[in-house]
């Protein structure tokens, strides 16, 4: 914990440089519905973001267009994303939060919630950002 500790500052702004390229870089695509990031101007909650933090962060959530399936494709073919329901690691994690973290509840509710078939959540890691975006581009290419 204490070495880990001493690295943190550098290990987040790794984090953050990751997640702010790849939003940046995943906005517009054809396969993604809406991608969520509070560093991007059409996140509505972008102005409260900028006021509260210094930096967005290293999640990344993206709405893929043909739900559940397509997720299932994209998350199966990714090759430096682990699947994981963590967040935070130096390695790159992705998951499905309507199947894993939020399963349990109940489709109005995930509804209400935001949380669709196609919503896959990445925690971006320390990884290089080119070589994780190339990584989605591939997995986008499977659905």
């Amino acid at each position: 914990f204490l070495r880990g500790i001493k690295t943190l500052p550098l290990r987040m702004e790794a984090h953050c440089d990751g997640a702010e390229y790849l939003a940046q870089a995943l906005s517009g695509l054809d396969e993604i519905e809406k991608v969520y990031y509070p560093g991007l101007s059409s996140h509505p909650n972008q102005s409260i973001a900028a006021k509260q933090m210094k930096r967005f962060g290293a999640i990344i959530s993206l709405d893929l267009k043909g739900g559940i399936e397509a997720a299932e494709k994209f998350l199966n073919s990714l090759e430096l994303f682990t699947q994981a329901v963590s967040l935070g690691d130096v390695e790159s994690l992705a998951c499905h939060p309507a199947s894993t973290t939020h399963q349990l509840l109940d489709p109005e509710l995930l509804e209400r919630s935001g949380v669709t078939g196609g919503l896959v959540r990445l925690s971006v890691g320390v990884e290089s950002p080119r070589d994780l975006l190339e990584d989605i581009q591939q997995a986008l290419k499977e659905i």
